[in-house]
């Protein structure tokens, strides 16, 4: 059994839980109600939560670090659906599911995740109509971000898939400068392809002058042209 918060860390837990917005706003009595149920999962870097299949024990909280939520293929490719970070919840969906968990959790960082069990949850929102509310909110958050996925893996080669997401994510962006959450890597998986493929498409990119890439951003240079540019590979210009 991982180990259970001890008392004198009750506030601060209510802290992670309070920033969640799963959670946000709840009164503090249901906040100690939950976090006094709540299990801490320490996990290093590549450990699994939980696998496609398992029997759901509730759903998740990640307090520190990320976890990679993904599928495998029948060909062995691994899909990544979302990289959840500190204060996003995941899994909520499980906790009426009688087939489990419908995909692999792995933390791509090492860092602590807060198992809300399955049990005490559902009793809480047995008296709490309004936790009901919240959690299909938030599962609707979910469904937008596995929508927008969908879409982009729709779009016919690499380059424009990434195109898609640079424009995408280059809208308000201050200086152009896209932070990435996670690893390129994640990121290739993301857009359904490999590390070599993303990287090639990356340096013809740049050597177009269209973008920089740093450690951890990829800055736009020039987002008008390369809107034009996704434009023309969609065939609407």
């Amino acid at each position: 059994m991982p180990p259970r918060f001890p008392d004198h860390k009750i506030t601060g837990l209510m802290g992670s839980l309070r920033c969640a917005q799963l959670f946000a706003g709840l009164p503090d009595a249901d906040l100690a109600a939950i976090a006094d149920f709540t299990v801490a999962h320490r996990l290093a870097k590549g450990d699994y939560l939980f696998r496609e299949g398992e029997p759901s024990r509730g759903c998740y909280l990640v307090q520190s670090g990320a976890v990679n939520v993904h599928r495998v293929n029948a060909a062995g490719k691994e899909q990544v659906i979302h990289v959840f970070r500190a204060g996003e919840s995941f899994a909520e969906a499980s906790l009426a599911s009688p087939t489990g968990y419908p995909a692999n959790a792995r933390a791509s960082e090492a860092g602590t995740v807060l198992l809300i069990p399955k049990a005490p949850i559902l009793d809480l929102i047995g008296r709490r109509p309004d936790l009901a509310l919240r959690m299909l909110g938030s599962m609707s958050v979910h469904l937008r971000v596995l929508v927008g996925m969908l879409d982009d893996l729709t779009l016919k080669d690499v380059e424009t898939r990434l195109l898609n997401w640079l424009v995408k994510h280059g809208r308000g962006a201050p200086g152009g400068v896209i932070r990435l959450t996670g690893t390129k890597r994640e990121l290739a998986a993301e857009l359904g392809t490999s590390s070599e493929t993303f990287s090639r498409t990356l340096a013809r990119l740049r050597a177009d002058k269209l973008i920089t890439v740093g450690a951890r951003s990829v800055t736009l240079l020039a987002a008008p042209a390369l809107a034009a540019r996704l434009r023309r590979n969609l065939g609407e210009a």
